[in-house]
């Protein structure tokens, strides 16, 4: 029988990255002898960035199975983050900041002013 928490453990550096490239983790639990990591990301580049590591650390996919979904997302700011660094890891492009800004244009009023624990939008690329 799969134990959740080696399996968690095995697979730690796939659940970092998720919530790197802000993947809302909705479900993590083992079903039918694998590790079911279920969420929502914002972009195709943030899902293919996921599977990879997945791949890396078992090319086989026999005990995890990712069911990640592109559509909009949160994602909490961290120090030293910037709205450009923040594109670069979800969407693959720092130019896409301006997407990130007008979907939170309730929150920030200046794209270079962001601060550390706000709750920002990553809307689907």
């Amino acid at each position: 029988m799969a134990d959740l928490d080696a399996l968690k453990a095995k697979y730690q550096s796939v659940l970092d990255l998720a919530s790197e490239v802000g993947m809302g983790i909705s479900h993590v639990h083992i079903q039918d002898e694998k590790l079911y990591i279920s969420g929502n990301v914002a972009s195709d580049h943030a899902k293919n960035a996921i599977w990879d590591e997945v791949k890396r650390i078992n090319p086989a996919t026999d005990d995890v199975w990712p069911d990640i979904n592109i559509g909009s997302t949160t994602y909490t700011v961290q120090s030293g983050d910037t709205l450009s660094a923040i594109a670069k890891r979800v969407y693959g492009n720092a130019n896409q900041y301006h997407a990130i800004f007008n979907a939170n244009t309730d929150k920030l009023s200046d794209p270079d002013r962001i601060q550390v624990g706000q709750e920002l939008t990553l809307p689907a690329a």
